[in-house]
């Protein structure tokens, strides 16, 4: 039995693991909670999220979407963990995470060929087949190690997490169900409107209102997809009317309010809502100050206030090819966060596709199949390892890293491209089948 070491249990780390045992495998699991666990964390399962609880679009037309269908027809762990956890969100994949982490903790403990490590890894030994998955909180001697191995300063940029409220403080008074932006759905979304002045109030006290300092980090780089409210509302005066309380599509008995706060449910039970796109590192009185200014949240209970921490990741394009695999060292591939991809569901299917290609180099020592760039799988491995960018900057799964020539309208490329993807993905599946060891597996 052919031996894998997977480092971090997060959705790359889980993803991955399961793929490898499924298949026969034997997969050594190193995971440092709850030895050693990051202020952000408040668990200690396997695939905690830790920002949103959301996966974004389900739509297949939307890139995340595409990217979540050719993870379904792999048999992605953590798009099945999603699927069964989920919780209303209108045309977004939103899932309770205590739920969604539970059931990913449980199905990689069950499997006899995964032995779990509770330990803290300081050291990458290159002649074990390894698969990095770290996530972007690594740091310590685990950070050194990797670091060592790029020969590469690692790049950085700092993340921002939004609050999460009880539902019984919110003033539904002020407040109203809808869907988001006014989308097709069950208006699952809570919306606290402002008016104007209400607004100006607002917007002014975030402006002056104290942030918490960050000590022993070097210059803030935002990633633009977790950019703190503080940081767009001293941007200008109309930022947040254009990002998180963009107003379009959200009127109310025939009125469109000047601003709105979108809340979105965050566990199965419908107690807990997290404030979408209010991701912070304002001092916990001072979120508490200034979401209090919002009408229908002015008796808000906050049960997990905003918190900064510093996402690392790798300068992937002179390090990593397109199989997540080093290029100086075969035997190490690298997934999620880490590598340069962005998002939840970006870094599962990446330790997916890892764990395949890992598959490949154990059996045969080297990769024949593979995913081109006429998928958003292959297109996302062609991007963070295109050796023409000469600084990585992490990119969610997009429609403009995807490879065709198809030339019609837009409607029309993107149904070419969701028919042309999932026809791929399942000669791809189909060319694994010799390397599925079980009998049980297509």
């Amino acid at each position: 039995m052919k031996t894998v070491h997977i480092i971090g249990a997060g959705l790359a780390g889980s993803e991955a693991a399961f793929q490898l045992a499924k298949r026969g495998y034997d997969v050594h699991l190193f995971e440092q909670k709850p030895i050693k666990k990051h202020p952000a964390f408040k668990t200690d399962n396997f695939g905690e999220l830790i920002c949103s609880n959301s996966l974004r679009s389900n739509d297949i037309h939307n890139a995340v979407g595409l990217l979540k269908e050719e993870m379904r027809q792999l048999d992605s762990l953590i798009m099945e963990a999603a699927d069964k956890t989920k919780v209303e969100a209108g045309s977004s994949l939103a899932v309770d995470r205590e739920l969604f982490s539970q059931d990913i903790t449980e199905k990689i403990s069950s499997f006899p060929n995964v032995h779990i490590h509770y330990e803290e890894v300081k050291d990458i030994d290159i002649n074990i087949p390894s698969i990095i998955c770290a996530g972007p909180l690594c740091e310590g001697a685990l950070s050194g190690a990797i670091n060592k191995l790029c020969g590469k300063d690692y790049l950085y940029f700092y993340d921002a997490i939004a609050p999460i409220v009880e539902k019984d403080s919110i003033d539904f008074s002020s407040a109203y169900y809808k869907s988001r932006y006014d989308e097709e759905g069950s208006g699952d979304y809570i919306n606290c409107p402002l008016n104007k002045e209400e607004f100006e109030i607002f917007h002014r006290e975030v402006v002056n209102a104290k942030k918490i300092e960050l000590h022993d980090m070097d210059d803030e780089v935002y990633f633009e997809g977790c950019m703190p409210f503080e940081e767009m509302a001293r941007r200008g005066y109309k930022t947040l009317l254009f990002g998180p309380m963009k107003p379009v599509g959200l009127e109310h008995d025939g009125q469109r309010p000047f601003a709105v706060v979108q809340l979105r449910k965050d566990n199965a039970i419908d107690t807990l809502y997290n404030i979408v796109g209010f991701q912070t590192h304002l001092t916990f009185g001072e979120q508490l100050r200034v979401l209090k200014l919002i009408p229908a949240l002015k008796n808000v209970s906050i049960v997990r206030y905003g918190v900064m921490h510093r996402n690392t990741y790798i300068n992937s394009p002179r390090v990593l090819n397109a199989y997540y695999q080093m290029i100086n060292y075969p035997n190490i591939f690298v997934a999620g966060q880490i590598s340069g991809v962005e998002g939840y569901v970006e870094s599962a299917a990446s330790g997916l596709y890892a764990a395949l290609n890992m598959m490949q180099y154990l059996d045969k020592g080297n990769i024949e199949k593979s995913l081109k760039a006429d998928t958003m799988m292959g297109a996302m491995a062609a991007y963070i390892s295109d050796e023409h960018i000469e600084k990585l900057v992490p990119m969610n799964a997009n429609f403009g890293i995807f490879k065709s020539e198809y030339q019609g309208g837009k409607k029309e490329k993107r149904n070419y491209y969701v028919e042309q993807s999932l026809k791929n993905i399942r000669e791809y599946k189909e060319s694994l089948c010799e390397y599925n060891h079980e009998k049980n597996l297509d």
